[in-house]
């Protein structure tokens, strides 16, 4: 993930075995919020329709219904749901959805740290 600041800029990546693509998607989210040390206006790009539109549109109603879907059943990852909206509500954050592979400077670099990300952790150097 690429957070910037004015002109200042600091890059994160991580990887972990055994998970998913959209829990890797929640978890790019959930821990550029948590580096913030303070309460900020934040703009948060995704190029994941998962977590915009989990944001913006689903997680009111999972919270009404117990963290259940419309179909009555557990919503998926709904414990980085759960992070994620703690660490949302320290913020003023207006999620953007970018398109993937499409020339977007902080989507690119943001693919960039997590293709070395998956690089160094095959090779086993995480």
């Amino acid at each position: 993930m690429v957070l910037e600041f004015g002109d200042r800029r600091k890059e994160l990546s991580g990887s972990a075995d055994l998970t998913t693509n959209n829990q890797m998607e929640l978890m790019a989210a959930i821990q550029a919020l948590e580096t913030l040390s303070r309460a900020c206006a934040v703009d948060l790009y995704t190029d994941s329709t998962y977590v915009q539109k989990g944001m913006k549109e689903w997680l009111a109603n999972w919270r009404k219904r117990g963290w259940k879907t419309a179909a009555g059943k557990p919503v998926k990852n709904a414990d980085l749901w759960r992070r994620l909206d703690a660490a949302a509500q320290r913020h003023q954050v207006v999620w953007h959805w970018v398109k993937g592979h499409a020339g977007h400077p902080g989507n690119e670099a943001a693919d960039r740290l997590a293709n070395e990300a998956m690089d160094a952790m095959a090779a086993g150097a995480v």
